[in-house]
This record gives structure tokens, C-alpha cells and sequence, in this order.
């Protein structure tokens, strides 16, 4: 009998009603209770998006799919959903996978690029939920995958498919940014690889789409005293040419694979509302979601590693 193989799909959190804002939030802050005035702005956004996003619902039909996808190949896999921030958590998808007799874990957050703050996060998720197990498996971890050809093109395609959009379809008359989740800038200190990896992605991707020109911007940063990497995204949108009356603007969020509310309120939202003010006109790509390019890119990822950078986790939770 094969073994079977537990895939674990990981992403940030999201509250699933307004009254989840706060406890949402304390999560985030790791324990420590936000101010109300943060809850207010917080549960705004939200409110603004329809009061929730998808992004736990487009997770679990990511989940649900790729697993069909993968047991057409063999297997037997069993995909699960565990999340940093809110329910599901990491841990209660872990005691799952251990409940249902999965053999060995596959640890795969749905986010392309490392960055010890994000990555590191998941990882140190994973490894607190497997020692509390009486019986801990085999895990390797998925520590960044943005160099997976399928992913690569599956961008650029959306790329080229977002251009029909404009007045002028021209692909030369667009100005491409790319934008990714900012962090603390004190990552520099660390030689984090997270800039290093955003670059070569977007290069990459630019390649594959044929562009002769782009730029590039951080987004969504937190608020909190300490800087963040930038430009942020409404400084870039705010200065220079790119702000002038008449322009064209294709935001690329090559960072997220999934509607969330970096996307939905800090692009269609903020990021478009000045657009307007300034006469600009702004379009983003289609996120990946669960569409099936994107499934076949996890696919990929899972049997065979192709573009991934993967860790092996020994059973009591630490990295040999």
C-alpha cells in the first residue's frame, strides 16, 4: 500500500465576518490587543470589500482541486488548508493530517517568495504543531517557488491578457508595475532574500511577456512606527510620469496568488480612487485564484520541485 502523503497549503488568515476583525487582528499582533482606532480602520477595509474577502473559500477550492489533480497522478495525497492568522490554523491542519494517518508532510505556503519574516513564520507554524504530536512524520517544506516556469508564464499571460483592456492595447504605451507585500526594511540587515527573489521574478516574468520596460513597487505595508520597504505603491502612483493625466497603468501583484484584501482594497480600492483623481488610467491583472494554469503550477511544484527551493524538516520539527 503507498504511503500517503499530506500536502499542506498555507496562507496568511482572513476573518470571515466583521465581528472577526478584532480577534483577527490580535492574532496578527501576536497576542497583544490593537487599538480601536486600528480595529475601526481595519474593519472599514473589510466593510469597503463586502465585509469578508474570498481568499479562505478560493483556498479551499484550490485544495479540493489540486487534489484531484495530484491523485490523478498516483498518490494516494490528502490536501489540507492551515492558516497563520485565523481558522483554519497551521495546527489544527496538522493534527488533521496526523489524525487521518498521512505518512509524511508537504509544506507549501501560497506565497512565492521568501522572506524570513513571511516564510519563516510558516515554517516555525509547522514545526510547533508537529511537536505537539505523539507521532511526528517526514516534512519537507516549500520555502519559495517563484521561479516555477508554469507560474512564470501563467503571470505573463495575464499579463498580456490585461493589456486588451486600455484604450490602446499597445503594449508599449503601457506603463507595467509590478508590486509585491511590503516589510520592515530592518530585513536588509538580515540579508533576507526576499528583494533579491522579487527581482529575478520580475524579470522573469517580463521576459516571458515580451516587455521592453517595467517597474517596480511595494505595497500594503503595516502600520507601525518602524520604515518599510518602498516606494509604496501610492507614492508610485502619486510622483513623477506615472501620475500624469492620460497614462496608462497596469498594476502586476506578482506577490499575491489570491483575492485578498492587499488586493481587493489597496489596489481596487485606494490605488484606484487616486488613479481617478489624477486622470489615470489604471488596470490590474486577474489573480491566479484557482484558476487551472495555477493548479498546474502546484502540481508541478508538489511532484517533481520544478522552480521550488524545498527543505527537509526532520521529525522533531527542526531543520537538520
Amino acid at each position: 500500500m503507498s504511503e500517503a502523503t499530506a500536502v499542506l497549503l498555507m496562507a496568511y488568515g482572513t476573518p470571515r465576518n466583521l465581528e472577526e476583525v478584532e480577534p483577527y487582528y490580535r492574532s496578527i499582533r501576536g497576542g497583544r490587543a490593537p487599538t480601536q482606532e486600528e480595529v475601526r480602520d481595519l474593519t472599514e477595509r473589510y466593510r469597503k470589500v463586502g465585509g469578508k474577502t474570498p481568499m479562505l473559500e478560493i483556498t479551499q477550492e484550490v485544495k479540493e482541486r489540486l487534489e484531484r489533480r495530484l491523485n490523478a497522478e498516483g498518490g494516494p495525497y490528502h490536501v489540507y488548508v492551515g492558516m497563520k492568522h485565523w481558522h483554519p490554523f497551521v495546527q489544527e491542519a496538522v493534527e488533521r493530517a496526523a489524525a487521518e494517518g498521512v505518512e509524511r508532510l508537504i509544506g507549501l505556503p501560497l506565497t512565492p517568495h521568501y522572506s524570513e519574516m513571511s516564510i519563516g513564520g510558516y515554517r516555525s507554524a509547522v514545526m510547533d504543531a508537529l511537536g505537539s504530536l505523539p507521532h511526528r512524520f517526514p516534512v519537507s517544506f516549500v520555502e519559495s517557488w517563484y521561479a516555477n516556469p508554469l507560474f512564470i508564464e501563467a503571470i505573463a499571460q495575464r499579463i498580456l491578457e490585461a493589456t486588451r483592456g486600455f484604450p490602446s492595447a499597445d503594449l508599449a504605451s503601457i506603463e507595467v508595475v509590478f508590486s509585491a507585500h511590503s516589510l520592515p526594511r530592518r530585513i536588509k540587515q538580515w540579508n533576507d532574500l526576499y528583494p533579491e527573489e522579487l527581482r529575478r521574478s520580475c524579470e522573469a516574468v517580463a521576459k516571458a511577456a515580451g516587455l521592453a520596460s517595467w517597474r517596480f513597487t511595494f505595497q500594503s505595508a503595516g502600520h507601525t512606527r518602524e520604515p518599510w520597504l518602498g516606494p509604496d505603491i501610492m507614492e508610485t502612483l502619486g510622483l513623477g510620469e506615472l501620475g500624469k493625466a492620460g497614462k496608462q497603468v497596469l498594476m502586476v501583484p506578482i506577490g499575491f496568488v489570491t483575492d485578498n484584501l492587499e488586493i481587493l482594497f489597496d489596489i481596487d480600492v485606494e490605488a484606484q480612487e487616486l488613479a481617478k483623481e489624477l486622470g489615470v488610467h489604471l488596470r490590474r491583472t486577474e489573480t491566479l485564484n484557482a484558476h487551472s494554469e495555477f493548479i498546474e503550477a502546484l502540481a508541478d511544484i508538489v511532484l517533481h520541485g520544478t522552480g521550488a527551493r524545498v527543505v527537509a524538516l526532520d521529525i522533531q520539527g527542526q531543520e537538520p
